[in-house]
């Protein structure tokens, strides 16, 4: 498989989606600004990112691609024994979805009050938390459906239909920002139209998921659910599968309630809109890579091409750093500006984008362990060892928690992004070195050299955004094509350097690119 095509199809939508998301965040921001009524919405919206973040980007793929697969694989390329796996799983999983969404609303107030530390600082009056507990449970159905959309969207995947999938969130976001246009008043009517909008959102992803199943020749029926073994065992590789891939959002979720008991208004939206901008390229390529890497090393494995598997991962390390590095560079180095051009009208101020671009560079030291983190638990996955990537999200976890009780007295609402980041880095660190340790992944010699040359090239492109980024200060407090114009202009800046610094180290050299671009992968 070509990965630098295969990512380009899913880069293009997961930009659309993000680019979206960017605007749904602006928009946010204007209307609702960094208040309670901001900071009860993104406390109700986390637990949904979180399932997001667990079960479409995570858990059920990483479970369920490599079983659905190997089922492929048994029937000698028919899809007739895959399915039926598929459909007993859809049975299980609906009646478990069914179970849980209902205790989650019955338990909605203790579970905001524990999402957010009760906003113990913000002093909320009763109707103030009420609200807020309202927005969770208006929130809470997405989870149902975006875990059933997961089981499609791994169908998919598996069956190469990478973009169908890749363009499900575009959906969500259509929804909210319809809502935030449409349905905008006080901050509080517009955080319950927000609110809103997300259920209908996933209600959109999971009918478009259908509908692309539908159109492939797949067509599950609910059977009655029945715990066979196969169905049992993709329940306990699930499990663990979602505390490992979701180890950086659950260091978020302990960050945001840390930041609700022990902050004042206002930390929870910087974080959430600094934690926004970091996902951008973390969306774009991470998540990207993943979703390919899984079901292709899965592939390879199976078939017995362990060489081709670990070749696979090495381009995989190469692409995701030549693209996280420069990201890494603008997004702590020019914070400010970008924040400024992006979040700075309305209801959002100059001091909340200082704020706010503090939290962001913190985040963005962290953004290639968050890629990298993306690019090896596959190989992890496709070997249907769930457990491993779960030991150390768990020592993630403590880290994240212990740094932030530390880093918070010192440099407050910094601090969350800040242990976030170094938390992620332990796992990625504690990740390759197991993977290396078994014979799973070494570097091969292109990666050893390129690495090296490519932070050269990202702190060259850094110190020029830093040497250059006060000139664009006017345009980005302009009109909203201003600052389109400055952002276009500060993005565009950055990546001719950075590209012009790729060449000028030896990084890559004009034939290495058209090679990564028109490499064919052997036929399987």
């Amino acid at each position: 498989m070509n990965l630098v095509r295969a990512l380009g199809s899913i880069g293009s939508l997961t930009l659309a989606s993000r680019v979206l998301a960017l605007v749904r965040d602006s928009l946010q921001a204007t209307y609702v600004g960094a208040s309670f009524a901001s900071d009860a919405f993104l406390v109700a919206f986390r637990l949904p990112n979180m399932f997001r973040a667990f079960f479409a980007e995570g858990a059920f793929s990483a479970a369920f691609i490599p079983m659905f697969n190997r089922k492929v694989s048994e029937g000698g390329g028919e899809m007739g024994m895959a399915l039926a796996f598929a459909e007993r799983a859809l049975a299980v999983l609906f009646a478990i979805l069914v179970l849980f969404t209902v205790a989650m609303l019955a338990a909605a107030w203790p579970i905001t009050w524990a999402l957010s530390g009760g906003f113990s600082r913000q002093a909320p009056s009763p109707q103030q938390f009420d609200f807020a507990v309202t927005l969770s449970r208006i929130t809470i159905p997405y989870l149902m459906l975006i875990s059933l959309a997961s089981l499609l969207g791994g169908i998919l995947n598996s069956l190469h239909k990478f973009w169908v999938n890749a363009a499900a969130p575009i959906l969500l976001n259509i929804a909210m920002v319809t809502a935030l246009l449409v349905f905008h008043g006080d901050p509080y009517q517009t955080a319950q139209a927000q609110a809103v909008a997300v259920p209908i959102g996933g209600v959109m992803q999971l009918a478009w998921l259908a509908f692309a199943c539908h159109r492939a020749g797949v067509s599950l029926k609910l059977r009655a659910p029945r715990l066979d073994p196969e169905v049992r065992a993709l329940l306990k590789l699930i499990l663990p599968a979602a505390a490992g891939a979701g180890a950086v959002q659950i260091n978020l979720l302990v960050s945001t309630a840390l930041a609700g008991y022990l902050l004042d208004e206002g930390s929870i939206s910087y974080i959430y809109y600094a934690d926004r901008l970091n996902q951008l390229p973390l969306g774009l390529i991470g998540i990207g890579l993943g979703t390919i890497l899984l079901p292709t090393v899965s592939r390879l494995l199976t078939s017995g091409r362990e060489v081709e598997a670990m070749a696979t991962q090495n381009r995989g390390i190469e692409l995701a750093l030549f693209l996280t590095l420069p990201a890494t560079a603008a997004l702590m180095i020019a914070a400010e500006p970008i924040v400024r051009g992006l979040f700075q009208h309305g209801q959002f101020t100059a001091e909340d984008t200082q704020r706010c671009a503090w939290a962001l560079s913190a985040f963005s030291a962290g953004l290639p362990a968050y890629v990298l983190i993306k690019v090896l638990t596959p190989g992890f996955y496709a070997r249907e060892d769930t457990k491993t990537p779960v030991r150390y999200a768990t020592i993630s976890v403590g880290v994240n928690l212990v740094l932030n009780l530390a880093l918070i007295p010192l440099i407050k609402h910094v601090g969350p992004p800040l242990a976030t980041a170094i938390s992620a880095s332990v796992n990625l660190a504690l990740l390759y070195r197991t993977l290396r340790a078994r014979g799973h992944f070494a570097a091969d010699p292109q990666v050893k050299r390129r690495v090296p040359r490519l932070l050269v090239a990202a702190v060259l492109m850094g110190a020029t955004l830093y040497a250059g980024q006060r000139l664009l200060d006017p345009w980005l407090l302009g009109s909203i094509w201003q600052r389109f114009l400055g952002l276009g202009l500060l993005v565009g800046t950055g990546g001719v350097i950075y590209v012009l610094a790729c060449f000028a180290t030896g990084a890559y050299r004009v034939a290495d690119l058209k090679q990564l671009t028109a490499r064919r992968a052997t036929k399987e």
